[in-house]
This record gives structure tokens, sequence and C-alpha cells, in this order.
């Protein structure tokens, strides 16, 4: 029998602010992450970008000092976020074999990765941190997480790419309804912005180049975009069958309805231009969900600022939605954040359950001038969703063909 699944706490620390909260309100605002770095090794490698949407609070300010030492930042982000949604689904009492963690990363701990080359190179072998792979590993977050709440019915890790959170939630979903634990910790986290990662983004023309605008440089769906803008973070969603929420008395948010996932298996960076399996990943979702297309109210598109990826995302919602897609409030919401890499979908699907609870998309900020190729319903002030019954999508498609979308209901 298909279980309800259903979310109980939220937890983000964004480019928009150090809470989900303070990252909503920002979002519903109009206020824009990216910012011009300040670090020396931005001018130190000439890089041809020099802005990024970094994170709005440092871990620092947030963990104490012995442990947030023994965590790369991605590690950091994953707890803190985790942390707030743990407190925010009233720290539920659950045995824990019963509590599990579902968590991603599209990169994992690339800041202790290279800072433990650079200490080998200039320094020596006995300088490196004996911590150093117990902290770079991709499953480092949900390890950290899962130790933190005693959750001991598994901890899993997902790495694919800028579909990894997104799936992480897929799969807190099916955990969930083969009765593996009673409550997840879903999300995503990523702290890659870093010179490696700026200067190969920008060798491979992903990043825009608006050095002397990082506020308006994520443009989504207009004419003049010309890029994505990296951003860092993370965010966790409790998830839990309504069976245990409603015997705690716990507050819920919404539903997780369903998820899917596909793969592409046509090119290692670039989007299917057909967006077949995108519009099979929504197809999934939606069924699982026992819903229609016609069901649908509102859609976070996943929406990079990339003068490729946008359309293709376009093409696979007309399929499944046909004409209907151009009357459904879309938000694209990157380009407030910046692009999280692998802790984006779970931000996005914290900003869809808001979106469900408080009836209004947010806005997409920064278009000039709609891509008449990408006839959607996108504004820059949030939209109505009025007051029926609501189901939401959450699209994240990433580098190797990975699909992964998240059906949210109003409860």
């Amino acid at each position: 029998m298909t279980k309800k699944i259903v979310v109980t706490g939220v937890g983000a620390s964004s480019p928009l602010g150090g809470t989900a909260p303070e990252s909503w309100t920002a979002l519903l605002a109009g206020v824009s992450g990216a910012r011009t770095l300040e670090h020396d090794w931005v001018k130190q490698y000439e890089l041809p970008v020099t802005f990024a949407a970094e994170a709005k609070v440092r871990p620092e300010e947030v963990l104490e000092r012995p442990v947030a030492k023994r965590l790369d930042p991605s590690s950091q982000f994953a707890l803190i976020s985790a942390m707030e949604a743990w407190e925010d689904a009233g720290r539920p009492e659950v045995a824990p074999e019963r509590l599990g963690v579902d968590y991603a990363t599209g990169i994992g701990g690339v800041w202790t990765l290279l800072d433990a080359w650079d200490t080998l190179r200039d320094r020596g072998p006995r300088r490196v941190l004996p911590m150093t792979v117990p902290m770079l590993m991709p499953n480092a977050a949900s390890a950290a997480v899962s130790m933190h709440f005693e959750a001991r019915a598994f901890a899993r890790t997902v790495a694919s790419a800028c579909a990894s959170s997104t799936e992480s939630l897929v799969n807190a979903y099916e955990h969930l309804q083969a009765g593996l634990a009673d409550v997840v910790i879903a999300g995503g986290t990523e702290s890659a912005i870093h010179p490696i990662t700026v200067a190969s983004f920008s060798s491979m023309q992903a990043l825009s180049r608006r050095n002397d605008d990082p506020a308006h440089a994520s443009r989504p769906y207009s004419v003049d975009r010309d890029g994505f803008v990296m951003g860092e973070g993370a965010a966790s969603l409790v998830l839990e069958t309504e069976e245990h929420a409603l015997a705690r008395g716990a507050r819920i948010y919404a539903e997780l309805a369903g998820g899917g996932v596909t793969a592409d298996s046509y090119h290692i960076t670039a989007n299917d231009p057909e967006g077949r399996g995108a519009s099979r990943a929504v197809h999934i979702a939606l069924e699982r969900a026992g819903a229609s297309a016609d069901d649908v109210t509102h859609i976070n598109a996943h929406a990079t600022s990339t003068p490729v990826g946008d359309p293709s995302e376009y093409v696979a919602l007309r399929e499944v939605f046909g004409d209907r897609v151009h009357s459904i409030p879309v938000s694209a919401t990157k380009a407030s954040t910046g692009h999280l890499l692998g802790g984006t979908g779970a931000l996005e699907a914290v900003f869809t359950i808001f979106a469900i609870r408080d009836r209004q998309a947010p806005p997409t900020i920064n278009i000039t001038e709609m891509d008449p190729a990408i006839p959607l319903q996108v504004t820059g002030e949030p939209q109505p969703l009025g007051d029926g019954p609501q189901l939401a999508i959450s699209n994240s498609f990433g580098f190797g063909g990975h699909n992964a979308v998240a059906a949210f209901r109003s409860y």
C-alpha cells in the first residue's frame, strides 16, 4: 500500500540567508545573492569570472570551532541546515534504527582536497592533516548528519551533479515507502566556489561574465543570458510517513507526493535538446503522485540561465503539459540564489514547499526581455497560486544526463 510521505521540517543556509525563512523572505523580495569575490585568489589566478553567490552566513559563525575544524565547508553547511530542519520538525522522537539520512553533493570536499594538495606540495607529507580523506569524501556530509542525529537506519549519498539533492529526496521517498525508516533527513550541499571550479566552468563557457554587475548576472529565460552564477550552501528536509507524523502531533508543511529519476544517456554536459529524459522524469513523478499534468499549479524550474539549457527544459515541459505550460506559474529561483550545484535541488524544494504553503510562486529576477523561444509564465514579482489544492514540481538536471523531479502536494 502506498504511504503518504510528509515534510515536517526544513532548513537552509543559502546565498540569501542563514536560515530557510530568511532565504524565503529575501527571495520574495527579489534579492540577489551574487556578489564580487573579495578573495586574494581571484586576482592571484587572474580568473575571468570574479563573482559568485557565496552563502550569506559563514559556517564558522554557527558551528562550534571543534566541530567545524573536522568538516569540509560542504559538510558544515549540510550539518547547519539539517540542525535547523530537525529543530523545525520539533525534534522527532524516533528510534535510531528507524531514522535514516539521504544526502547529496555534486563534488564533495573540494576545498579539503585542494588545500591538502597545496600543503603536500609546499610543506611535505607530514603536514597533511590526518582527517583529509574523511573530510573530502563525498559521503562526508551524510556521515556527519547521521552521526550528529544518531541515525542508524542508513546514511546514503547521491552524487549526480546538479540533480543530486533532488535525487536524494526521491530516494528518501522510496526508502520511507519501503519501510526502511520512519523518518529521513534528506537534502544536499555544496561549497565549491574555488579557483579550480571557477576556472573550469569559465573555460567551458558555462559561467556568466557580467563581472561589472553580479546581482543581475543570472537571468534565466532572458534573451541576453550568458551563463550561470556559482552558488553555495545547503538545504535539508525532515520527511516522515504520515502515520508517524500524526502520531506525534507534528506540524506538516506539505506532502512529498512522488518523484522521478531518469538518465538522458546523451552527452556528458549537454541536455538532450528534445528533453526526453527530463519529460519522462516529470511523468514518473506525477504518476507516483497519482496526479495528471492538469493538476500541476506551479513549477520550480531548473533554469540555470545558460543559452542551451533553458530552452531544452522548456521543450520537456511542453511535451508534458502541452499548451497549458504557458499558463502555469513558473519560478527560476537560481536568478536569485545562483546555482548551488549538488545542493540546488534541496534548496529549490524548500522554496517549492513554501510556495505551496503561502500560495505564491516566487519571482524570477533579472529578465530584461523574455526569450520568445521560451514563452513561460514567468514574472519579476511573486505570482498568486490560488485557493484550491496545490501540486508543484521541482526540476533538477545535471551533467552526465541525470534528471530528477520531485512533486509536492498541499496538505
